[in-house]
């Protein structure tokens, strides 16, 4: 199983990204996903999920929400986390991740397979 994540950079307080986490080795759709982050010297923390289906989408709190969206395309084997507005306190790295059964969506201990994280740092 392999999680690709990609779309990190280097941007200015104010602007937008789009991460994307290519998924193989595994049946795509049959898994709940998620992106969480990491800064430095912190813990890993979740910041928004999204069910098999695209039915159902979790954030961390409203002020993620305001800024996010998180998407999948089961045909592509992709999940997508579309952020706007960025701000210094985004810089992280993040992390997708594959759950089989999506019971607790904002615990990092119910990922089975994670990728490799991308870096998104957020100048001010």
């Amino acid at each position: 199983v392999q999680l690709q994540a990609c779309g990190g950079g280097l941007v200015q307080a104010g602007d937008s990204l789009r991460l994307s986490c290519a998924a193989s080795g595994l049946t795509f759709s049959n898994y709940a996903m998620a992106w969480f982050r990491q800064a430095p010297g912190k813990d890993r923390e979740f910041v928004a999920g999204i069910n098999w289906s695209s039915s159902a989408t979790y954030y961390a709190d409203s002020a993620v929400k305001d800024r996010s969206t998180i998407s999948r395309d089961n045909a592509k084997n992709t999940l997508y986390l579309q952020m706007n507005s960025l701000k210094a306190e985004d810089t992280a790295v993040y992390y997708c991740g594959a759950d089989k059964f999506g019971l607790r969506i904002y615990q990092s201990y119910e990922y089975e397979y994670w990728g490799q994280g991308t870096l998104v740092t957020v100048s001010s």
